[in-house]
C-alpha cells in the first residue's frame, strides 16, 4: 500500500513537471544556441521598435520598449531565431496580446474612413434631430 501511495505521488509531481513546461510562451533553447543580445536590439530597431530594456524571461529574451507608432509594448522572443513568441500592447483602457500559437492576432492597420463626407479631415459633424 505505500509503495503504490509513493508511485501515485512521484507520479503527480512527475505530470506536473511536464505540464508546467507546455506554457506557450516560455522557451527551451540551450544557451549555445542563442542569438547575441546585440542582434535582439537590430532586430528591434529593424522593426521600427524603440528599446527601452532587454532581459531574459522564463528562458526567452524580454524587450521592453515603444512600438513605431510609439504604443508600449512588451515582446518575447525566441532566443535561438528571434521569432515573437508573444506580444503585449499596454494600453490605458485594456491589454492586447498576441502568442505564437494564435491566440490572438496583431492589430490591423486602420481602417479609411468612408467616403460619404462624414469624416473629412477638418469638417464638422451635422447632426439632425427629427
Amino acid at each position: 500500500m505505500k509503495k503504490s501511495l509513493m508511485l501515485a505521488g512521484v507520479l503527480a509531481i512527475l505530470s506536473a513537471g511536464t505540464a508546467a513546461r507546455a506554457d506557450d510562451d516560455d522557451c527551451y533553447v540551450p544557451m549555445s544556441k542563442w542569438q547575441p543580445m546585440e542582434a535582439v536590439r537590430s532586430m528591434a530597431e529593424a522593426q521600427g521598435w524603440k528599446v527601452r530594456r532587454i532581459k531574459i524571461d522564463d528562458g526567452c529574451y524580454e524587450i521592453k520598449g515603444y512600438d513605431a507608432s510609439g504604443r508600449e509594448i512588451e515582446v518575447k522572443l525566441d532566443p535561438a531565431t528571434l521569432a515573437v513568441v508573444e506580444m503585449e500592447y499596454e494600453d490605458d483602457d485594456d491589454d492586447y496580446k498576441y502568442r505564437r500559437n494564435g491566440a490572438g492576432m496583431p492589430p490591423a492597420a486602420p481602417a479609411n474612413p468612408p467616403e460619404n463626407g462624414l469624416f473629412a479631415p477638418g469638417a464638422k459633424p451635422k447632426v439632425i434631430i427629427e
